[in-house]
């Protein structure tokens, strides 16, 4: 089955292909995701032996979806104590099998009003 997350609109719209076609399944506020769309069917199974960074994206009941680059990495949701927020930029690593995230303090380089 493929998902997809449409964020357009201050919306966050979790869709899934059903014969071809793209049919939205949840509508909820995007919070602080930036606009766009998010493939998130193409999400590899995160490394256990590796920290992944990145903006978590989105959670059922079963995965916890991160953007780390271009790519998506998926988190088994039982290996975490605390759920990550969505649209927090998050590091997450591995000890004795439990998923331990932190929010991280990376910086945006951007241009301000003058």
């Amino acid at each position: 089955m493929k998902q997809r997350l449409l964020v357009m609109n201050g919306q966050r719209l979790l869709q899934i292909e059903k014969e071809g076609q793209w049919a939205t399944d949840k509508v909820e506020k995007a919070g602080a995701l930036k606009p766009g769309i998010y493939n998130i069917h193409l999400a590899v199974q995160a490394d256990k032996a590796k920290t992944h960074e990145g903006m978590i994206i989105y959670h059922d009941h079963t995965h916890i979806y991160q953007q780390t680059g271009k790519s998506f990495v998926k988190h088994a949701l039982s290996d975490f104590d605390k759920v990550p927020e969505i649209g927090s930029n998050s590091s997450i690593r591995y000890e004795q099998g439990a998923a331990q995230s932190s929010q991280s303090t990376s910086l945006k380089l951007g241009r301000g009003i003058s």
